[in-house]
């Protein structure tokens, strides 16, 4: 028996696996057994209430889920699947409320990583899957970031090395008509509109009445050290005055010529790449890594404000947030 079949056999009698998709990590359960399920929220210490991906082998076991596929869904699964993006669909009636955080609505995918899809298909069923860390955390894009955060409380970690796109996947409800975007992540805005010929995608108003999906908080994916993002022109006089208080500060920029803006002062620069896919890539991987560090203050350049940063962006603002959120921060004003 190889490492994924012990894996599928894990997951048949309740276990709970980490495993490796195109995103991130995902920590993943028998979506129909709900006491499995509840252990997935129990190691993550994630509230209940906070719905479930379910990932699936093929596109075509989408209807032993969703009570109803129109057909729009059907034209982006054929596109996009496998692939870094979510549907959220009109649930079964069978479809366990532990997975769908008690809504009417099923959240499904399907991960376009070979592992993920050998576990998939050995194990036949639905996984229901967050990222595999600590509730509100930065999402592990390695499983040394998984053993890390989650030790020996997971049965089984399959290692399939970094993530190719290290954001989460774009989350679209198809619950009102026109499609929604609930949550932006590794598929651009643009190929969907590309995908359906038409402008009628819009970003919903995440209110009360909006169907809740993982990730839409609005603190998460937050580091340990304290996050702050700042123009390039303001990061020089933030840094000195953190420094005036005697805080051990971290620059993370891009790579690229500076020429022309205010020299940072002599503090730890770190660089991801200048092109937003490349960026997003090892942007987690990064806050990881500077984590261990233990720095009092991690100041962030502010990426460019254009629909191919979207998802950066969106994660820079909910981990600033979320980094207050958290006690016992480095630091001080």
């Amino acid at each position: 028996m190889n490492e994924i079949e012990r894996a599928a056999e894990s997951l048949r009698t309740g276990g709970v696996v980490a495993f490796p998709t195109e995103t991130v990590y995902g920590l993943g359960a028998d979506a129909r057994n709900e006491d499995a399920v509840r252990r997935v929220f129990a190691i993550k210490g994630r509230p209940t209430e906070h719905p479930l991906i379910v990932h699936l082998a093929w596109a075509a076991q989408s209807g032993e889920w969703a009570a109803e596929i129109p057909e729009t869904a059907r034209r982006l699964m054929q596109r996009f699947w496998p692939g870094p993006l979510t549907l959220v669909l009109p649930a079964r009636i069978d479809v366990p409320r532990a997975v769908t955080g008690g809504q009417d609505s099923v959240a499904l995918r399907v991960p376009n990583h070979p592992m993920a899809l050998a576990l998939l298909r050995a194990f036949g069923g639905g996984l229901a899957a967050p990222s595999a860390n600590r509730f509100g955390a930065v999402s592990p894009t390695e499983a040394q970031h998984v053993r890390a955060a989650l030790g020996d409380s997971v049965d089984h970690v399959l290692d399939g090395g970094p993530c190719s796109y290290g954001l989460e996947s774009t989350i679209v409800s198809l619950l009102d008509g026109c499609p929604q975007v609930l949550r932006p992540g590794a598929l651009p805005l643009a190929d969907l509109r590309d995908a359906l010929d038409e402008d009628g995608i819009k970003l919903a108003d995440l209110t009360a009445s909006a169907p809740r999906v993982p990730g839409a908080l609005a603190a998460h994916y937050a580091p340990a050290t304290p996050l702050e993002v700042h123009s390039i022109e303001t990061l020089a006089t933030r840094a000195e005055v953190l420094l005036a208080q005697g805080l051990r500060v971290a620059v993370l920029r891009r790579n690229r010529d500076l020429h022309g803006t205010p020299t940072l002062p002599l503090v730890p620069q770190f660089l991801l790449p200048a092109e937003p896919e490349a960026y997003a890539r090892g942007l987690y991987a990064r806050l990881h890594e500077l984590d261990h560090l233990a720095f009092d203050r991690l100041l962030v350049e502010a990426p460019p404000v254009d629909e191919a940063w979207w998802a950066v962006n969106d994660r820079l603002a909910r981990s600033a947030r979320g980094s207050w959120s958290k006690g016992g921060l480095r630091g001080s004003n």
